[in-house]
């Protein structure tokens, strides 16, 4: 009878204890983080992270901001708005129901600015010139791109337009307003590519063979940020590059000292199938092309081109030449801002965005 009694409390105790067991949650650990982040373009600094993972019941985000404490919130999304341009080393935490956490870290670069024109600082060039008329101009002067005078071309063209860059060229990237042109370069997702941005062209609605052309503008900055104000043959379409011959007004290749306060001048044909080219560049004395406005100009014959930066002359060639002919044919006009390629490289941590190509002027002059 007592042994009986004894197998009778262990089975209770045995059955009590199952269905103590049965009554808790499982312990789960938080798995497979995942996050995305959207920095908006329009110079605000706001970030919108958005981070999911599995068995997890709190996130938390530790923004890389000096004074900003960790944010916490339960559905993975976060809008955080940063106070100044920066690069930002971000930290979410996913925790789990055992209070144990993955943690991933992520590196945002954060553009903080005015979406205001810029101030109307720097070099100016008059609208007439002794022995010269005014052919063809634009002053950005209404509030919309004069489709009269410029093409948008569209996408990523064949092999990055020749020299694996990265962004994809859209109209939404050009804007015309306050007696500016603004060609914006964005770090954003768009068809595949990374970047966006504007290249804008005046083939078969303006072209001219010799002359003066002033430009003014004020460029944007930084490593992988590309932007030139140019010119193709007329004939490209027929004949392709580079037996059409280029003329490059002004190139600015980004990133830091030493690149973002020079500009370079180059022409560039066709050598027995092969391409050629030849180029002068010149430095500013302080300070960055992003700073001010800078007038750009050639001055363009039968004989010479010859390039001007704020009216000094800083590069000249010779064109008299036979196999420099196509460089004595006309030419029609290329404004954009491209985005890495061979020649600048891939923007990297220190490169904000979005940068801003300003132009407030383009006025073609030939004799009278």
């Amino acid at each position: 009878m007592k042994n009986s009694m004894t197998i009778c409390l262990l089975l209770l105790l045995r059955i009590c204890t199952s269905c103590s067991n049965a009554d808790e949650a499982p312990i789960l650990e938080p798995a497979n983080l995942t996050i995305e982040i959207a920095v908006f373009s329009d110079g605000s600094g706001l970030a919108e992270i958005t981070c999911q993972a599995e068995n997890v019941v709190e996130y938390t985000l530790d923004t890389g901001e000096d004074g900003v404490e960790l944010l916490s919130n339960s559905d993975g999304f976060f809008s955080h708005t940063y106070s100044s341009t920066g690069t930002y080393a971000i930290e979410i935490k996913a925790i789990g129901t055992s209070g144990r956490f993955l943690r991933e870290s992520r590196t945002i670069v954060i553009q903080v600015g005015e979406d205001g024109p810029p101030a109307d600082e720097g070099y100016t060039t008059p609208l007439a010139y002794d022995g010269m008329k005014l052919i063809w101009q634009d002053e950005f002067n209404g509030s919309s791109l004069n489709e009269t005078f410029w093409n948008y071309e569209i996408g990523t063209g064949s092999n990055g337009w020749g020299n694996n860059e990265l962004q994809y060229y859209r109209e939404d990237n050009t804007s015309v307003s306050d007696g500016y042109l603004t060609i914006e370069a964005r770090k954003e997702s768009f068809n595949g590519r990374s970047y966006t941005s504007s290249r804008l062209t005046t083939e078969d609605k303006f072209d001219f063979n010799y002359g003066r052309v002033d430009i003014r503008a004020r460029l944007p900055e930084g490593q992988g940020i590309w932007p030139a104000l140019w010119m193709l043959g007329a004939n490209f379409r027929s004949v392709g590059w580079p037996s059409c011959g280029e003329i490059d007004i002004m190139e600015l290749i980004g990133g830091g000292d030493g690149r973002d306060d020079v500009v370079y001048g180059t022409a560039h044909w066709d050598n027995d199938g092969t391409k050629a080219d030849f180029g002068g560049n010149t430095q500013l004395s302080s300070g960055k092309f992003s700073d001010q406005f800078h007038v750009f100009t050639i001055i363009w014959d039968a004989n010479s081109i010859t390039w001007f930066l704020n009216d000094q002359q800083f590069h000249t060639m010779d064109i008299t030449p036979t196999a420099l002919s196509e460089l004595r044919n006309n030419f029609f006009l290329i404004f954009n801002v491209a985005v890495g390629g061979n020649w600048p490289g891939s923007p990297n941590a220190t490169t904000t965005f979005p940068q801003r190509m300003f132009v407030d002027y383009i006025r073609v002059f030939q004799d009278e």
